[in-house]
């Protein structure tokens, strides 16, 4: 691999599914031909000891720039060309391709012979806008490569490119940990300490948003216990849409049989999946299509855990699910047809345990063949 310049505003300890997704594949490239050029997390003190600590325990080199937000300004582009010079890199990969990828060009004056540009769920977003998909235009002629998710990404991000650019494209998905990830990850642990043991627990791991789904799985609860009456929802993360969910648990009276854990320790999060016995997350797409789901990385996660999953239909979710095989797609929307159709995957599932090993054992399978670290990192090792 050529010596690379990372740039990036995602990236630890600046939490996110972005900075996961670029922490885990830097660290399956060699450290020593490897540079990051990253946004500070936060301002004060709190913040700076925490992003010193990290960038120390690295094996490459991390340089901080003093702002919390890098944008393709030419004191930025000034000062990615000069660690490109200064480190004798010769590629460069735009951790997120909008807007940074615009710093392309003038990185490949700068001696870049190979620029990579990865894009997730925004790009598709800016693909609809009338200004920013001249931008990413723009990304597209100035960079050798431009990686997507899946096909939804790539199909909008694809319409805003030229023919000749859209050609270049490589699939570049986020991975699994497979070894973090796995049955037996300590979900009988948590199933105790919450008081579910012997229960059927359906698991939704993610931020607390409207367009993951979490309102539909509690108005689903309703027609899932009809017919598995001990089943509980147990919703593992935080949000700002906590509040308004417990509130509809209450109106939907099934405030017993939901357990919501707030925030929980990214070390924790493998036994929470396995604290279930089927994974379910119906996400949607909101606003025009302008919030929609780029991959979801979570129901790969929870294969991984040996759990067949439940998706919606949103953006590029469904890549996620061989459909019949890991699990099922659900629309996200409209509100009653969500709902319909999640609780008519749910039960069956809930109540047929053989079904529930057979899709479990599949998920595992699929994930071990296709979404490993080690198989993607050296795909972006390849384009570099």
């Amino acid at each position: 691999m050529r010596k690379t310049l990372i740039v990036t505003n995602d990236f630890p300890p600046r939490p996110g599914g972005i900075q996961a997704f670029l922490h885990n594949i830097a660290l399956r490239l060699e450290p020593e031909r490897l540079v990051v050029y990253a946004s500070t997390w936060k301002r004060g003190r709190e913040g700076a000891e925490a992003t010193a600590a990290f960038d120390a325990e690295q094996p490459f080199t991390v340089v901080r720039d003093p702002t919390t937000l890098l944008l393709p300004t030419p004191r930025v582009t000034r000062r990615a060309s000069r660690l490109l010079r200064e480190h004798g890199c010769e590629s460069v990969w735009f951790g997120a391709a909008a807007p940074l990828g615009l710093m392309g060009p003038a990185l490949r004056a700068a001696g870049a012979r190979r620029l990579v540009a990865t894009t997730h769920g925004h790009e598709a977003g800016w693909a609809q806008l009338p200004g920013s998909r001249q931008l990413l235009r723009r990304i597209g002629e100035g960079t050798d490569t431009i990686t997507y998710l899946g096909e939804y990404t790539r199909s909008r991000i694809a319409s805003a490119l030229t023919p000749e650019a859209a050609a270049r494209m490589v699939q570049l998905p986020p991975g699994v940990d497979e070894k973090t990830f796995h049955p037996g990850s300590g979900g009988t642990e948590i199933r105790e300490r919450l008081g579910l043991t012997g229960r059927p627990v359906v698991v939704c791991v993610s931020r607390l948003v409207p367009r993951k789904g979490q309102d539909t799985l509690i108005l689903a609860l309703p027609a899932i216990l009809a017919h598995v009456p001990d089943a509980v929802l147990l919703i593992v993360g935080g949000g700002p849409y906590e509040k308004d969910l417990r509130r509809l648990a209450r109106e939907t009276g099934v405030a017993d049989a939901v357990r919501f854990t707030g925030a929980v320790p990214w070390s924790e999060l493998p036994a929470h999946y396995g604290a279930g016995d089927v994974f379910a997350m119906p996400c949607r797409t909101r606003r025009g299509g302008l919030d929609v789901e780029g991959l979801g990385i979570v129901y790969l996660e929870a294969s991984a855990t040996g759990l067949p999953v439940v998706a919606g239909d949103s953006g590029g979710a469904p890549d996620a699910v061989l459909p019949g095989e890991t699990g099922w797609v659900v629309r996200g929307a409209p509100r009653e047809a969500a709902v319909r159709e999640t609780a008519d995957r749910l039960v069956p599932l809930l109540q047929d345990p053989e079904l529930r090993r057979t899709m479990g054992e599949r998920g595992r399978a699929w994930v071990e063949e296709k979404w490993r670290w080690d198989l993607l990192a050296a795909r972006l090792r390849e384009l570099l």
